[in-house]
């Protein structure tokens, strides 16, 4: 009798290891079968599709892999739609705002050709054509600069530098310029070092952005840079005494090809601020701006401190 009931035991046993087997192979089956629809979805261009896996689960590596294929195709697809929606705006842009520019430097152009203006009057036509061609010149460059910004293609090469260093060889090259201009000057830059780590080429063009739209549109007859810090954190501050944004216009100034009403139609292009504020984001940065109607206009910039 003994013997008999270790061999039901035993039966017993095996019957339930079977069903466990069993019931695994059909959670296997079923797992097999949903990994198939996934790479079938995933085949077709569902990027969004997942396979769920229990941590128990025999396939649960093979649905993780699949996942990360998964959403590794979805990043690039987004980089992708997204390098292609900056192209189409730079069409756009070079669409509408190169040939207006581009047909009156090919008006002036062709008065000269044709002997139309003669004597002094020819000339100031060629000096004229001359500051159009630069103009257009200078637009087109800063265009592709921001469409490589805004598809995530430029390359930056960031170090741990001394911002107020860097700040005062940046000043040095300006302070001829402002003096030409009758601008006055303030810079304070402490001799302390501010470590951060940063693009030194992207941070030239960052504040060369910035002195640059004082002196295209502000109508200003001081400028001012300082640099602070606080214990994570370092403050550039770029400040004019000029004609001030009006209210309505602050929020977009950052936006890409926003003119104030005044400038629109004599002066810059309308991108300078907008490749400031990607730059700085691209730092890890903030960029604000404030502005009073004739009181002037300061520009704030926080990066992090290198820890």
């Amino acid at each position: 009798m003994e013997i008999n009931h270790y061999l039901l035991l035993t039966l017993l046993i095996a019957l339930l290891i079977i069903g466990w087997l069993l019931a695994k192979l059909h959670r296997v089956r079923g797992q097999l079968s949903l990994i198939k629809d996934a790479l079938a979805d995933i085949k077709y261009g569902n990027m969004n599709r997942r396979v769920l896996a229990r941590e128990s689960d025999l396939t649960k590596q093979i649905c993780y892999d699949i996942n990360e294929i998964a959403m590794n195709n979805q990043s690039q697809l987004i980089q992708q739609r997204q390098s292609e929606q900056a192209y189409k705006r730079l069409m756009t842009s070079l669409s509408h705002d190169v040939k207006t520019p581009l047909a009156s430097l090919v008006g002036y152009l062709e008065a000269v050709e044709s002997k139309m203006v003669t004597g002094a009057e020819q000339e100031e036509y060629i000096r004229v054509a001359m500051e159009k061609a630069h103009h257009l010149k200078d637009f087109v460059t800063a265009l592709f600069e921001w469409v490589k910004l805004d598809a995530g293609e430029q390359i930056f090469h960031f170090e741990i530098c001394d911002l107020n260093e860097i700040s005062r060889d940046i000043m040095a090259d300006w302070v001829p310029l402002l003096e030409s201009h009758n601008l006055s000057y303030e810079i304070e830059i402490p001799e302390t070092e501010y470590m951060t780590r940063v693009d030194p080429t992207a941070y030239t063009r960052i504040l060369n952005n910035l002195l640059q739209n004082i002196l295209t549109h502000s109508e200003a007859s001081q400028v001012s840079l300082t640099l602070t810090e606080t214990e994570q954190q370092v403050k550039i501050i770029v400040a004019d005494n000029g004609n001030g944004i009006p209210a309505s216009d602050l929020p977009h100034i950052f936006e890409r090809m926003y003119q104030c009403d005044h400038a629109r139609s004599t002066k810059g292009n309308g991108l300078g601020l907008s490749i400031a504020k990607e730059l700085v984001n691209a730092h890890k940065g903030i960029i604000t701006a404030d502005s009073s109607p004739e009181v002037g206009t300061t520009f704030t910039i926080t990066l992090p401190k290198a820890l």
